[in-house]
């Protein structure tokens, strides 16, 4: 394929093959879960496929995902990869993801993925509550406010690849890079998958420490916001 005579691509794929692995070897994607769509250039997009498994995509990318091209509008594509791998059932909301941050500017990478703990904390009514969540995972570690300065976003409960799935997670991506699906799953955005996959790591460490206390019969004490506010101010964020 022609395009792969682009280094910056090949160097995308590449990147997408890494974080593919990650998600597997983190337990983050049982079977065929989560999902990966990312802006190469210009209006082309790598996406996973429908039913792939993330340790088959670590493997070959192009196997088990495909490059589409995706009209001005984000509502129809057409393949450019040689194997035409019917793309995640999540395009939808990965196109219309993606819409909103060209709208920003730059190249984008979206990262859906299914992490224990942080599933497990949304299944808790009280996490329900996105600001009283993002600020539980801030207070485990000093990294969590410089690495994911916009918190968390939260969706209740929609069918996967739905349209209320989308519209809700669109609307909380105004506000957040991460935004936690009840009881399903989490989506992060940022400038390619590496930054993606480390938001997420970083607050599923977050969601450890605060069951891990939890587990031992306390109540962790957190950062206070005094210490929350002199990292804002420290480090810009």
């Amino acid at each position: 394929m022609e395009l792969l005579n682009d280094t910056s691509i090949v160097a995308t794929i590449e990147k997408i093959s890494e974080v593919a692995d990650y998600l597997w070897q983190k337990n983050w994607a049982e079977r065929n879960g989560g999902n990966i769509s990312v802006n190469l250039i210009d209006n082309l997009y790598y996406v996973t496929g429908t039913g792939q498994r993330m340790r088959d995509v670590a493997k070959s990318p192009l196997c088990y995902g495909a490059i589409i091209s995706v009209d001005e509008n984000f509502s129809s594509f057409d393949f450019v990869s040689e194997k035409h791998v019917k793309p995640t059932s999540e395009l939808p909301s990965h196109l219309a993801i993606h819409k909103m941050l060209k709208n920003r500017g730059g190249n984008s990478a979206v990262v859906h993925t299914h992490p224990n703990e942080l599933i497990a904390m949304s299944h808790c009514g009280v996490f329900t509550n996105a600001e009283l969540l993002t600020q539980v995972l801030w207070s485990m570690i000093p990294e969590a406010r410089i690495v994911v300065p916009r918190g968390v976003g939260f969706v209740p409960y929609h069918i996967p690849g739905s349209e209320e799935l989308a519209d809700a997670t669109i609307e909380q991506l105004a506000h957040h890079d991460v935004v936690i699906w009840e009881k399903h799953g989490v989506l992060a955005v940022g400038n390619d998958v590496i930054e993606c996959f480390d938001s997420v790591d970083v607050l599923v460490k977050c969601a450890q420490i605060y069951l891990l206390a939890k587990s031992a019969g306390y109540e962790p004490d957190g950062l206070t916001k005094k210490q929350l506010d002199d990292l804002a101010i420290k480090y810009n964020c």
